[in-house]
């Protein structure tokens, strides 16, 4: 059957969208979960692996998933907040490292080689940064379905999993204020250093925040005019990757606090879109481990990491992966001859 891109043309268009995409292939899953019992181990053993091997089950639609092809995306864009002094590096930096993740320099690079991934980097308008979401909205509607639309056609939809990543100057500052809108709080709970920010700089971080929040409290009740109020390119091509990957069944994998802070307005519009989402870690970022909890994820690993890039989610398809060679690897008690009893 030839497939069909997934394309939105109104930010409306994502309320009442969820019962409109494939769902988990419930057959497939208790498939899984019954092979789990007959392998040479006792019950829950392996733990989470199970967990994670039955998931991909019931999302690949196979008793024994493999993954042949783990694509992993890296979004880059450029944000109008820093205008608010809410970094210390110059936006210069993004282009910069895309031009590493290009030639094969960055650590996103060696974890997607080390675990079996295929990376591409799709860099967003560098040259025209989003709008200072403290003056008034950062994207247009326009703006906001361009990238989320790009995001989606990035989308291999013959892959087996996909990774998502991130690389903006200023973006920590745009995830804490997704997370924020999203989930409400103190806004300082939600505010971490970032790329190392100091004291100074997390407090203009916060105060960006309050002021933008402010500003956009009318539009703060639906999650499409939240991404376009306070969020980037980059965030908005995470959340079309993670709907053309519904749509494909392909399961994700998020990277830190930022990517999933990305998906906290398809959140606000129905948590089931993030159904077929795994996240691949939990950042050292302060804000990550509420994010996680409001969102109802458990991460694969706790590593302290807090480098972006799609790093800790290529670093969680490596458990991926020795799940499912358990999974579809091990013998049977019938095959090893081994007592069940």
């Amino acid at each position: 059957m030839a497939h069909t891109p997934f394309h939105l043309t109104d930010l409306s268009d994502l309320v009442g969208l969820a019962p409109t995409l494939p769902v988990l292939d419930a057959a497939a899953r208790d498939a899984a979960t019954a092979r789990q019992t007959t392998l040479t181990k006792p019950p829950g053993s392996l733990g989470r692996l199970e967990a994670l091997a039955i998931f991909m089950a019931g999302w690949r639609g196979a008793e024994k998933p493999v993954i042949k092809r783990a694509q992993a995306l890296v979004f880059a864009g450029n944000h109008g907040i820093c205008a608010q002094g809410v970094n210390p590096y110059p936006q210069e930096v993004t282009a910069q490292m895309v031009g590493n993740f290009q030639a094969g320099g960055a650590a996103i690079n060696q974890l997607c080689r080390a675990n079996g991934a295929e990376l591409s980097v799709v860099a967003l308008d560098l040259e025209t940064p989003t709008a200072d979401f403290t003056t008034g909205p950062a994207m247009t509607e326009a703006e906001t379905l361009e990238a989320l639309n790009r995001g989606a056609a990035a989308v291999d939809p013959t892959a087996d999993v996909l990774i998502l990543g991130e690389m903006g100057i200023g973006n920590s500052t745009v995830a804490a204020a997704l997370a924020a809108a999203v989930f409400g709080g103190d806004v300082a709970e939600w505010v971490g250093p970032g790329t190392g920010s100091d004291s100074d700089g997390i407090a203009r971080k916060v105060d960006a925040i309050a002021r933008g929040l402010a500003l956009h409290a009318d539009e703060l009740n639906d999650g499409g005019a939240v991404l376009a109020a306070l969020g980037g390119r980059e965030q908005a091509a995470i959340c079309g990757a993670v709907l053309a990957a519904r749509a494909a069944r392909i399961p994700v994998i998020l990277d830190g606090f930022i990517c999933t802070a990305a998906t906290a307005p398809l959140h606000h519009v129905d948590p089931d879109l993030l159904a077929h989402c795994l996240v691949g870690h939990l950042s050292a970022e302060p804000g990550h481990r509420r994010l996680l909890d409001d969102m109802g994820k458990e991460p694969v690993l706790s590593f302290d990491m807090r480098l972006g890039e799609g790093s800790g989610a290529a670093l969680a398809l490596g458990v991926l992966r020795a799940a499912l060679e358990c999974h579809n690897g091990m013998a049977t008690f019938a095959e090893a001859g081994v007592s069940d009893a």
